[in-house]
């Protein structure tokens, strides 16, 4: 599957929901937002199932001190 994750096109597999993409990249729900096509989701809407072409932009956020 042909993603867009943070502006670079990328090729997935066996990625179909974005949270098995997210674990895949080891992204960690907490301290972390995502946007899909333009949508900025809750992370009760991490199991979206995604599409050739989706657009996905991850942000993570880093505390420090």
């Amino acid at each position: 599957m042909r993603l867009t994750v943070n502006g670079e096109n990328m090729e997935y597999e066996g990625a179909s929901s974005l949270d098995a993409l997210l674990e895949r990249l080891n992204i960690k729900k907490d301290g972390s937002a995502v946007e899909l096509n333009g949508k900025i989701l809750g992370k009760e809407e991490w199991v979206a199932q995604l599409n050739d072409g989706d657009k996905i932009e991850i942000i993570t956020f880093v505390g420090g001190g």
